[in-house]
């Protein structure tokens, strides 16, 4: 009898351990997996986000030397003979490319040199504003589904929860509780990967 109520307090024990990884080791393949898909895409947002930072504090760091240079110099032309062939600032590429565009029109009134080079200067600033942009897709992506993913598994877990219910027969909190907390560790891993990404 002893014996019986020991192992009895030992599986009370481990139900009622709500750590994170025993949380993660007693939900089933469907949680488990909606775990991992979550897990994954907030690391992977994390990263985006903070080469994202990076991006734009280089981004800042170049423009405001460019702009400094670009006013110090005594004309556009030496300016723009004096930056080196490759960069990734992307003011200087916008400002190259409007130059080339200009030195080849210069045979042309004004009106249609004036024209070509706004149209080369929109066309280069959109080219530079995709390479910037490029994976926000994945983080509003990651923004706008991680919580339906979460409530997925919120959802499994509950359902999981009522399948122990109804085979044990017992409906103590000490059978129901393991199934919810899994459910809501769900949730919770949905609203982590979602919130950073937005």
């Amino acid at each position: 009898m002893e014996a019986e109520i020991a192992t009895q307090a030992v599986g009370l024990a481990s139900a009622t351990d709500f750590s994170l990884i025993n949380l993660f080791l007693r939900a089933d393949i469907v949680v488990k997996s909606v775990i991992i898909i979550l897990i994954l895409a907030s690391i992977y947002s994390w990263a985006l986000i903070f080469d994202k930072y990076r991006l734009f504090k280089r981004i800042h760091k170049s423009s405001s030397i460019f702009e400094d240079k670009f006013w110090s110099s005594k004309s556009a032309e030496g300016f723009y003979k004096s930056l080196p062939s490759k960069t990734k600032d992307p003011i200087a590429n916008i400002f190259r490319s409007a130059m080339v565009e200009l030195i080849k029109s210069k045979s042309k009134n004004n009106d249609i040199q004036t024209a070509r080079v706004t149209r080369v200067i929109e066309i280069s600033a959109d080219k530079e504003i995709q390479s910037i942009e490029k994976n926000f897709s994945f983080l509003a992506t990651v923004g706008a589904t991680a919580p339906f993913i979460g409530l997925f598994g919120t959802v499994w877990g509950i359902m999981n929860s009522f399948q122990s219910i109804a085979i044990s027969r017992n409906t103590s909190l000490a059978i129901v509780a393991p199934g919810i907390a899994e459910a809501l560790f769900a949730t919770a891993l949905g609203l982590l990967a979602a919130i950073p990404a937005v």
